[in-house]
């Protein structure tokens, strides 16, 4: 666990570059409540294991896959990241080594308005820096070389040379209001904005220069927005309920607009993450909820019910197996969703590409508090 700094007051979001998050615990069982047309609802044993994770005291405001999906790293609002690793078979947690991910580094921001960098292999603090302003949100280039912050209320951002801590370039009044999340493109020659005052923006790194500017894109706040890993589609979550797809390769969205995704979330839309190949969407809700996309049929498939409140962040891994939620109930469950294409209605669903009916994964009632991971607690104490 890294711990909180004498007057901290936020620990707000991370980033992971140069390479970076994993747990077990005993499954829980899952059954999946279908509906078809022709079909009375009926329950299927499916069983999709969820594993729990305790050890935040607030609400867990980021949870992010790492190290090749192997471990999952989250901050909270309790001021604290806590890097999750593998238990034994015994439930006991298991000896964490890093000797062999060299370089591996983590940014943290908060409402401090401090950006702290940590080497992730000694627990130590590499650099710190204050910009100034509250920081809401930051993300790092896909080399690890570069880092971005957006600040309040500037409503401009930093971009940062990760290994020291140098500003490279600083923009101001980038938005009317708030940026709410930023992003590098996987090729790191742009960085999307979204913000409170329902705005996307791409800045070119080269130029420095908005090459893209979309006003009005949302009906409320865009809370958050993530990229496929080629670059060519950004999507953008909002409080508006829908979440958006944005084709910046043709650039048809400058005469049609964004694709809309809706009548997946009934609240506010939070937190969105695509899988590697791009095929499947995840995004989480103030509903509560967890909702998987399929990409090719533009199809909601499955929605993961079991969070008691807010769900503040979604992660999924790179082959599209496994999915990370982080909670305002203070908790980050790990669902395993590898088998839920399987379901006939999903097929079905897919196959007709209507997004009307969705299967809903709850969890069973007789599951067990034991049923919880156990975090690796590395204790380190910020420097003021």
């Amino acid at each position: 666990m890294f711990s909180k700094e004498r007057g901290v007051s936020f620990l707000f979001c991370l980033c992971i570059f140069s390479e970076v998050t994993f747990l077990n615990i005993k499954s829980c069982f899952l059954y999946v409540l279908c509906s078809s047309i022709d079909l009375c609802c009926m329950w299927m044993h499916l069983q999709v294991p969820v594993k729990i994770l305790r050890g935040h005291t607030d609400s867990v405001t980021a949870a992010r896959l790492c190290f090749s999906d192997r471990r999952i790293l989250s901050c909270s609002s309790d001021c604290t990241a806590i890097l999750w690793v593998q238990t034994n078979s015994s439930g006991f947690i298991g000896v964490l080594t890093l000797a062999s991910c060299l370089s591996v580094r983590m940014l943290t921001v908060s409402w401090d308005k401090k950006m702290v960098s940590w080497d992730m292999e000694t627990g130590q603090i590499l650099w710190k820096y204050q910009p100034g302003g509250l920081l809401t949100s930051c993300s790092s280039s896909s080399d690890g070389r570069l880092l971005v912050c957006a600040a309040d209320p500037q409503n401009g951002m930093y971009v940062v040379d990760a290994a020291g801590g140098q500003i490279q370039h600083h923009v101001s009044d980038h938005h009317r209001s708030t940026i709410t999340q930023c992003r590098f493109d996987p090729q790191s020659q742009r960085i999307a904005t979204v913000s409170e005052d329902r705005s996307v923006k791409l800045l070119d790194l080269c130029s420095h220069k908005t090459t893209v500017s979309i006003d009005n894109a949302h009906g409320n706040v865009i809370a958050n927005c993530c990229f496929t890993s080629d670059g060519c589609f950004l999507c953008t979550a909002s409080w508006d309920k829908t979440l958006k797809l944005w084709d910046l390769h043709s650039g048809g969205f400058r005469c049609h607009g964004g694709t809309l995704l809706q009548k997946g979330h009934e609240g506010s839309v939070s937190s969105c993450s695509f899988s590697a190949d791009g095929k499947l969407l995840v995004s989480g809700s103030y509903d509560k909820t967890v909702a998987l996309w399929d990409m090719p049929s533009l199809c909601q498939t499955v929605t993961l019910k079991g969070h008691s409140d807010w769900v503040t962040d979604v992660s999924v891994s790179a082959d599209g197996k496994l999915l990370a939620s982080a909670s305002k109930d203070r908790t980050i469950r790990l669902w395993n969703i590898e088998n839920t294409e399987d379901i006939p209605q999903v097929m079905k669903k897919k196959t007709q590409a209507t997004g009307s009916q969705i299967v809903q994964v709850r969890v069973h009632s007789h599951t067990q508090e034991k049923n919880i991971l156990c975090p690796f607690t590395l204790t380190f104490s910020f420097h003021d």
